[in-house]
């Protein structure tokens, strides 16, 4: 054995047993791997800082700052809100809707893209379900995964194999060749976690958060919908006459009319047929309300609901600057507000706390009011020369009009990958003009980056280039083919799905792909197995990437769900059995 190989199989033995045992952090390990590859010769200095600027790498970083401004946007939390309805909130059903979401949209783009387009969805449910977020996210990775197996154009092994079919002189798969093994796979990695995905994924307690201004002040009440029909008796009424604080307790968040919404009406709003009205209060005091103006309550479907309770609202503390031009006046007088475009909650004045009706209060200097409203608004607020912003909005403010923009930025960037230009550049191309649109500030893009991801997995490339650099990949795939000459085909088949998923862990499965797909093909032809149906076993088993963080979704999910490399073993390495048993199973029986 050349020397040059046995170094580059110390190396490796050494960065898995580092990731294994965790002694070190990962990013530093792999970091440490590139450094003792250079520094033993076994790759040039310029390779072992290639991965910084590799194809990789870009992608990460540009999926992350794609998937950030899909996010601000809040169309992920309509998503979100949208699959709760569906699935309820029983783990299983989630798990499972997500996944096969994200497995069928994985289908027809790079995987690493519908991990980041979902990945602010699936935290966000489970914040809302209190379903630890590590116990949804891996599945949602895995399903990326396995949902790149569905089609000919969903992974990047299996793009790459049709190519060298071409070049082998043998005749390509169709798109949908491979969808017989890709379904099965993707209803088997749903049903895994489905069934034992509580006790094969932990279940971390996300670190708990401060308390937010409504909890401060004890405003416990959700806010509730209804809508006006033409014969209510509140319709032609003004928001002053209905005194809906007064008499019912009450506070009128906005009104949506068709699809312009008014935060904070003024009491000079008046009611009409079709609008729907919301509340915050509790719910005895509002069926109170319903009865008595005939408002009808809005269904679980309610626009200006979900809305209102979205990262675009909430609130905010205030305080009334001294000699500010409001002192001495009501909030009445001052057309508060009008004025501010907020709704007031409470007024606080030393001791004295006061959650009525606040249209008569005069204020003084000192005053702390309690408001709700748009993230955007309250901002602006921190420059007013009369209310002084004390709690700095809770939530990043989030830009609806943004997001049909940021939606076709994204869709943009996966048809360019479909056309043939390289991930990086179609996908950095999207980032550029998310941030030329104005859907995000630079600032915001390079707070979406996770660092410890690509310092992982710029840290790993040059590992997969001294593997194969130094002949240590094509020793092993030449001595398979030696080894299997003469063997039942299910051998052949188990070992050849196991060496390329051993093979795809440790260099880029693109790479073991190109390198297997050859020698699967002549072990194929002395077998008496069709050459093309080991190659299509490669391609598949080229994405059995589940056990390591090495894959670029398990690396980019690492940090939100908070996993380490022995959570990835756990329940990677089931999913990999039943990947390998799968896929053996169909290539035999289909070919």
């Amino acid at each position: 054995m050349e020397s040059s190989i046995l170094l580059v199989g110390i190396v490796l033995v050494a960065t898995i047993l580092l990731f294994v045992t965790e002694w070190i952090r990962i990013d530093l390990v792999a970091i440490l791997a590139s450094l003792a590859l250079a520094w033993l010769g076994l790759i040039t200095p310029a390779e072992a800082v290639s991965g910084f600027a590799s194809n990789a790498v870009i992608t990460m970083i540009s999926v992350m700052i794609l998937g950030y401004g899909i996010e601000r946007t809040g169309i992920m939390s309509r998503l979100a809100n949208t699959i709760m309805r569906v699935a309820g909130e029983s783990e299983q059903r989630i798990t499972a809707t997500i996944s096969l979401t994200v497995g069928l949209l994985s289908s027809m783009m790079q995987n690493v893209g519908a991990a980041a387009l979902f990945l602010p969805a699936t935290r966000r449910i489970g914040k809302q379900t209190r379903i630890p977020a590590s116990r949804l996210i891996m599945p949602m990775g895995f399903a990326a995964i396995l949902g790149g197996c569905i089609t000919m154009i969903g992974s990047g092994p299996l793009i790459v194999l049709n190519d060298l079919l071409v070049q082998a002189q043998e005749k390509p798969f169709s798109l949908f060749a491979v969808t017989p093994i890709g379904i099965p796979l993707l209803i088997a990695g749903i049903a895994l976690f489905a069934a034992a995905g509580s006790r094969i994924l932990p279940g971390k307690e996300e670190e708990a958060p401060p308390p937010t201004i409504a909890e401060v002040w004890g405003i416990d009440h959700r806010i509730r919908t209804c809508t006006i029909p033409p014969s209510a008796p509140l319709a032609g009424r003004t928001r002053g006459e209905a005194e809906c604080k007064i008499l019912y307790g009450l506070d009128l968040l906005a009104i949506r009319a068709g699809q312009d919404i008014t935060v904070a009406p003024p009491r000079s709003t008046r009611f009409e047929p079709g609008q729907e009205l919301g509340f915050l209060g509790s719910e005895e005091d509002f069926k109170r309300f319903l009865h008595d103006s005939g408002c009808v309550q809005s269904g679980d479907r309610s626009i200006l609901g979900e809305i209102l309770n979205g990262e675009g609202f909430g609130f905010a503390e205030l305080i009334v600057r001294p000699r500010a031009s409001i002192i001495g006046k009501t909030p009445q007088e001052i057309l508060f507000r009008q004025t501010f475009s907020i709704e007031p909650i409470l007024l606080q004045r030393g001791e004295t706390e006061t959650r009525g009706d606040l249209s008569g209060v005069s204020l003084a200097a000192g005053d702390l009011i309690v408001a709700f409203g748009s993230w955007d608004t309250l901002r602006h607020l921190a420059r007013d020369r009369d209310l002084l912003l004390i709690s700095p909005p809770e939530g990043e403010g989030v830009r609806y009009r943004k997001g049909p923009l940021a939606v076709l930025i994204f869709a943009f960037s996966i048809a360019l990958t479909l056309t043939g230009v390289p991930l990086s550049l179609a996908f950095l191309t999207g980032t550029a003009a998310m941030m030329l649109s104005r859907v995000l500030t630079i600032d915001e893009a390079y707070h979406a980056i996770e660092w410890k991801t690509v310092i992982l997995i710029a840290g790993l490339i040059p590992l997969g280039i001294a593997i194969e650099k130094s002949g240590a990949a094509a020793l092993l795939a030449s001595s398979l083919s030696a080894y299997l000459s003469g063997t039942h085909p299910l051998v052949v088949l188990v070992a050849i799905a196991i060496v390329a998923t051993l093979l795809s862990l440790i260099i880029s499965n693109v790479a073991a792909t190109v390198l297997l797909v050859p020698i699967a093909m002549v072990t194929g032809a002395g077998t008496g197995i069709d050459p093309r149906a080991l190659a299509l076993l490669v391609g598949v088993c080229a994405s059995n990437s589940f056990i390591l963080p090495t894959h670029q979704v398990n690396a980019l999910l690492m940090g939100p769900g908070g996993y380490t490399t022995r959570d990835y073993l756990k329940a990677g390495g089931i999913m990999s059995v039943i990947f390998i048993a799968v896929a053996v199973i169909l290539i035999f029986l289909l070919f």
